[in-house]
């Protein structure tokens, strides 16, 4: 007679059943993909015909001006836009989480809905606001600070500013939805004992607020490190990389290298890697420096 299975064993059979079909789609999907570009960095030439080249494509990036143009462009946004955006998030998060704010769910609403947004539709948009007669043009004109309209997108420092703007516009409800998931945990007694004890709410913030939500800032500031380095869409779509590769991102310089011009897909795999490794170095300090649980 055949032996009975356990119900802890019934258990793990059947969980192994619903999740296998995920694990085989995720190896076969991000895990093999992912080796065979490791082994595709090591090899070099254009097109098809590739050759082993050892750690050429590592070594030639190094040398590559507009590689490291796009590097110096994602730690402008990444230096400049994330410390505001995160704080603006936090604070937007903290006015909304206030009890007696009439109309909440409008104002949540309103806030979150530039994150529903086409990635390709609000760099359209963005690029239309700030063209050499769109609105803002026309709005600076009216008011008597410009003469004329200026081209925003074709001076480098103007043209960072727009994708720090949009990156801020589109970003900021997404991150204020994760403080107010936090803050929900916070037991609103410690802001009322903390005014009767004569906290205002600046104070109040700083020193409630924020030290109860340092686990979730760590997160945000961690996705949005790995979503700046990795940014795309605005690159391509607001700015085209210009003026000059001013604007042009690591992502969109892959993408260059590997479709746009003649492919070379082992140094735009050796390029994906050092993006790779860079997500993960800062992660690392990251996660020590925000960190402090023993």
């Amino acid at each position: 007679m055949k032996k009975k299975l356990s119900i802890r064993q019934k258990q793990s059979i059947s969980g192994w059943f619903f999740l296998t079909p995920a694990v085989i789609l995720i190896a076969v999907m991000s895990f093999y993909p992912m080796i065979r570009t490791l082994l595709l960095s090591f090899q070099k030439g254009k097109g098809t015909a590739l050759t082993w080249g050892g750690l050429y494509n590592y070594t030639r990036i190094f040398s590559d001006k507009v590689f490291l143009q796009s590097l110096t462009n994602c730690f402008i946004y990444l230096i400049v836009q994330v410390p505001i955006m995160l704080l603006f998030a936090l604070v937007l998060a903290s006015m909304l989480n206030n009890k007696n704010l009439r109309c909440k769910g409008l104002f949540r609403t309103a806030i979150f809905l530039p994150c529903a947004t086409s990635l390709v539709s609000y760099a359209t948009i963005f690029r239309a606001l700030f063209a050499t007669d769109g609105l803002v043009n026309t709005v600076l004109i009216h008011i008597g600070i410009l003469d004329k309209g200026y081209e925003f997108l074709a001076h480098p420092f103007s043209a960072r500013i727009v994708i720090i703007l949009a990156l801020l516009w589109r970003w900021t409800g997404y991150n204020m939805v994760f403080f107010l998931a936090g803050l929900q945990n916070i037991d609103y007694s410690v802001y009322e004992a903390a005014k009767i004890d004569g906290a205002s709410g600046w104070k109040s913030f700083w020193k409630i607020t924020v030290p109860l939500l340092k686990p979730t800032i760590l997160l945000t500031f961690i996705m949005s490190t790995n979503g700046t380095l990795q940014m795309f869409d605005e690159s391509v779509n607001l700015t085209g990389g210009g003026p000059a590769n001013a604007t042009i991102t690591m992502s969109h310089y892959i993408y260059n290298t590997s479709f746009k011009f003649v492919p070379n897909f082992g140094y735009a795999a050796a390029m994906s890697y050092v993006i790779l490794i860079l997500v993960v170095i800062l992660t690392f300090i990251q996660m020590k420096v925000g960190d402090k649980r023993e």
